[in-house]
């Protein structure tokens, strides 16, 4: 009867024993290994993006600045940030922190788990006008980035209820991926009153916080590809020197020759691939688009938020949609220009006063490399926001006055020509 019971019970328990060793024994990866850092500030790895342990060492050095965005990132070019920083043998490098799909409640959560290690540091963040639809956040995309280490470690730390929390712990219940986690929702439930979390409840939000922590030592490499070689390839291109002029003459150049094949200066690969096939039923197909009502502003309220209470000095960087592209789809550049005021007004309202708008920019030549993301000129004259803002020594303390009315449905939906 024993050797049957443990011929049932032993590999179980031999498992649990292998599986306690594993998660509990004191290896990890290297966060002292310039080489982990370096590989991973180009990644833009999921796995980096929803863990701690390798982008907060990265960011808690004195070596790489958090560069905020979604998919514009992801596009090298010789005037891209990674590209002008290596190059130029900058006092900073970039640490890019979005991909495609990643939005404003994605990076709160990136920005929380951070804690003290962004610290009064100076950041870098894109805001996509694309992120503004009606819905905000899809589901797949909200699914895909959505970190439990991240939700686990920001119950853990709360302290005291506020109007952010409310209002965060609302937002997630809203996904059913969330909702799936059952304990989790018991807790949120509670934060969204304004009550602190159960005992039961956060004690359990505790081990998995253990867990999910120590998964991420071990596991945050893996799917980790580092951009060095497209970086370096790109970085050949470029001028020994730094010079505007230079600089924006080659932009010129490789942008026309890049954009070929198509009358909206669209980069040639993106329209053979993704628009030329589609190209009669796109057009006008953007008239009825509108980025002025979005929980998306809420959710950047969240961000604002944790901005604040780390006092981080910020550059935000608005972007243009491509005119020529624009005008074949109807997408309404007098509603993006609505769009740049209600942002600015609720960044400058609030103490975010460093901003680079280039939503007028939509005509520019070579400004973009497709349809909305920055391309050759683009990049050459956000950098020169960007490499001021980030090579100068001084640093002001911003004083911001965060105002929770920006979490209305009210501010959701309000037009900016009533501003």
């Amino acid at each position: 009867m024993k050797k049957k019971l443990f011929a049932i019970l032993g590999p179980i328990l031999v498992s649990a024993v292998l599986l306690a060793v594993f998660f509990f024994a004191p290896f990890k990866i290297d966060l002292d290994s310039k080489h982990v850092l370096a590989d991973s500030s180009t990644s833009m790895a999921t796995n980096v993006l929803k863990g701690n342990a390798i982008k907060n060492k990265a960011i808690g050095s004195k070596d790489y600045v958090p560069f905020f965005g979604s998919s514009e990132l992801s596009r090298i070019s010789p005037f891209h940030p990674s590209v002008l920083a290596e190059k130029y043998d900058r006092n900073y490098r970039p640490f890019l922190l979005g991909a495609p799909g990643t939005q404003s409640l994605t990076q709160a959560m990136m920005i929380h788990s951070m804690g003290k290690n962004l610290s009064h540091k100076k950041v870098v963040f894109i805001l996509s006008p694309q992120w503004f639809v009606e819905q905000g956040v899809t589901n797949d995309y909200f699914n895909v980035y959505y970190s439990e280490l991240q939700t686990y470690q920001w119950v853990s730390d709360l302290k005291t209820i506020t109007d952010d929390d409310q209002y965060f712990a609302e937002r997630l219940l809203s996904f059913p991926k969330v909702r799936d986690d059952k304990r989790l929702t018991s807790a949120l439930k509670n934060i969204q009153t304004g009550k602190q979390p159960e005992h039961s409840d956060k004690q359990y939000i505790e081990l998995m916080l253990n867990m999910f922590s120590r998964e991420d030592e071990l596991f945050s490499k893996i799917g980790m590809v580092s951009k060095a070689a497209a970086i370096q390839k790109a970085e050949k291109r470029l001028p020994s020197v730094y010079d505007e002029q230079v600089l924006d003459d080659l932009a010129l150049t490789i942008g026309q020759k890049s954009t070929s094949n198509n009358p909206f200066e669209i980069s040639n690969p993106f329209y053979s691939k993704r628009v030329k096939k589609k190209l009669k039923h796109l057009e006008n197909s953007q008239k009825n688009w509108n980025y002025l009502s979005s929980p998306e502003y809420a959710d950047l309220q969240l961000v604002l938020s944790q901005l604040s209470q780390e006092h981080a000095e910020v550059l935000f960087i608005i972007p243009p949609v491509n005119k020529r592209w624009t005008d074949f789809t109807g997408l309404s550049q007098e509603m993006l220009q609505g769009f740049s005021k209600k942002i600015k007004y609720q960044l400058e309202s609030q103490g975010f006063t460093t901003i680079a708008d280039f939503s007028k920019n939509c005509d520019t030549q070579y400004f973009m490399a497709d349809t909305i993301h920055l391309g050759w000129r683009g990049w050459l004259a956000a950098d020169q926001q960007i490499r001021p803002f980030l090579e100068t020594q001084k640093k002001n303390t911003p004083n911001y006055q965060l105002d929770p009315a920006f979490y209305s449905k009210e501010w959701q939906e309000k037009d900016p020509a009533d501003l």
